[in-house]
């Protein structure tokens, strides 16, 4: 009787507050993204207590013809991610794919991109850039140019995508690719020894998004297969040496779709681990809106005690805070209004039929701290703004904007009310920044506080105010 009573008073509770608020709101199917924009084959790593994401800016619109420019995006605790500007200027307008981590050698930082379907070497001297190209003129040519990676007399050019590098602890330095290649990389660090090899592996589908770390003398390469909603990575290991011979554990897939959790096409990523500490990590982009609108997810990577790697427990969550870092205390947002909102769309699946994901646009989404959802306007919304409403007079310091797109530059202005009517402006820009978040330090107390977007791609991931 009690059960039903309780039950009773909870349908209660949940009408009142239909009545109150309007109907429930609608569910993000995409979890906690670990960076609010749309980037794949993320290369992750710490720098000097510093995160550094090196990845495939998605969501441009023209699949792989096409891709976003290079940024890097940083973080010193791993849960607020921030970008400005351009870390390899020359390659902007270029097809920019799947950068390696930087690697440090020769006093330097090199890092290994796919820029128009071929990698090529470039150097900086520090991890946040600008690179440029390590072999001759700091320019690109099309289809390629001498500078890269691989030298080959076809006349099509070098064939391979997808560097990754390994330095071993006596110095020597690995490059593995596309399609299981692997050879030594000379002292030089941009040419490839000659001797080049195709590691053997159990599983001989088409393979690229290779990954390579060594953990307590075990080296460990994963290798992808399959594509979209069918991506997955499996692994060999060896106690040898970076080119091997390799053992082929029983249970060799470590990540594949997960439909319980609804994570589909877990694909090219990385393995990484915080400095000084046996935390592995492993980062993957997910199916998320298809083609290349993809968002990279990071999970917990463990083992077993003979070395093996456990398969991932696969979900959306994310992992969080990495390291503490003193932030400000987010204003609590009560209620959030927009100009107009865009109709849900329906993600349509490749090969897998039963993904079944709706994207909804409301403007709540701005403020649930998730990363993966957003706020967007109807495309004809030429007033283009979005409400927070603090349900009283509140003191602001400072307001943080993740637009969507924001590789591509925005300008906005802000401003805040008592009343949601007369309006004070208190930030923004005219001129488009390429940057995220676009920050403003204020010192207001207001009940409302506004953005209108002026230029740029319409639309919030987060807003963040403290």
């Amino acid at each position: 009787m009690k059960t039903i009573e309780i039950k009773l008073s909870l349908l209660v509770v949940f009408i009142q507050f239909v009545s109150l608020f309007g109907k429930a709101q609608p569910n993000n199917p995409f979890g906690n993204a670990l960076i609010p924009d749309m980037v794949a084959d993320a290369s992750i790593q710490e720098i000097d207590g510093t995160f550094y994401c090196y990845a495939t800016t998605d969501g441009y619109g023209k699949g792989l013809a096409t891709s976003g420019p290079p940024v890097v995006w940083t973080s010193k605790d791993f849960a607020n991610w921030s970008f400005s500007g351009f870390y390899f200027p020359s390659a902007v307008g270029e097809k920019y794919w799947a950068p390696s981590k930087a690697v440090a050698a020769n006093g330097r930082y090199y890092i290994y991109p796919t820029v128009n379907g071929f990698m090529y070497p470039a150097v900086s001297d520090s991890p946040d850039g600008p690179f440029r190209l390590a072999i001759g003129e700091d320019k690109f040519l099309k289809p390629y140019s001498s500078a890269t990676l691989l030298q080959s007399t076809d006349p099509e050019g070098p064939k391979g995508i997808d560097a990754e590098i390994f330095i071993d602890d006596d110095g020597q330095a690995y490059v593995f690719w596309q399609r299981r290649k692997a050879a030594k990389l000379n002292a030089d660090m941009v040419t490839v020894d000659t001797n080049i090899i195709t590691i053997p592996t159990p599983r001989e589908n088409y393979s690229e998004g290779p990954i390579f770390f060594k953990r307590k003398g075990i080296y460990y390469y994963l290798y992808t297969q399959g594509g979209h909603e069918e991506y997955q990575y499996a692994y060999v290991m060896s106690k040898t040496s970076p080119l091997g011979p390799f053992d082929f554990p029983k249970d060799d897939i470590i990540s594949t779709t997960n439909y319980e959790s609804q994570v589909f096409g877990p694909g090219h990523g990385c393995v990484f681990n915080a400095e000084a500490t046996d935390n592995y990590y492993f980062a993957f982009l997910e199916f998320s809106r298809g083609g290349t609108n993809r968002q990279t997810y990071v999970n917990k990577l463990e083992f077993n005690g003979d070395g093996t790697i456990k398969p991932v427990d696969l979900t959306l969550n994310g992992v969080g805070v990495l390291k503490r870092v003193k932030h400000n205390k987010k204003k609590f947002v009560a209620n959030s209004t927009a100009s107009t909102i865009r109709p849900d769309m329906k993600i349509k699946p490749i090969t897998d039929e039963t993904l079944d994901r709706t994207e909804s646009f409301v403007p709540d989404f701005a403020f649930d701290g998730a990363n993966g959802s957003r706020w967007m306007p109807m495309p004809e919304d030429s007033t283009c703004w979005l409400v927070a409403d603090f349900g009283k007079p509140t003191k602001i310091k400072r307001s943080q904007l993740y637009f969507v797109r924001p590789t591509a530059g925005h300008a906005y202005v802000l401003e805040y009310s008592s009343d949601n009517k007369n309006w004070i402006k208190c930030g923004g820009h005219l001129e488009e920044r390429l940057q995220s978040p676009h920050t403003d330090d204020l010192k207001i107390s207001a009940r409302y506080l506004r953005v209108r977007i002026i230029k740029g791609v319409k639309g919030i991931w987060e807003w963040n105010i403290y």
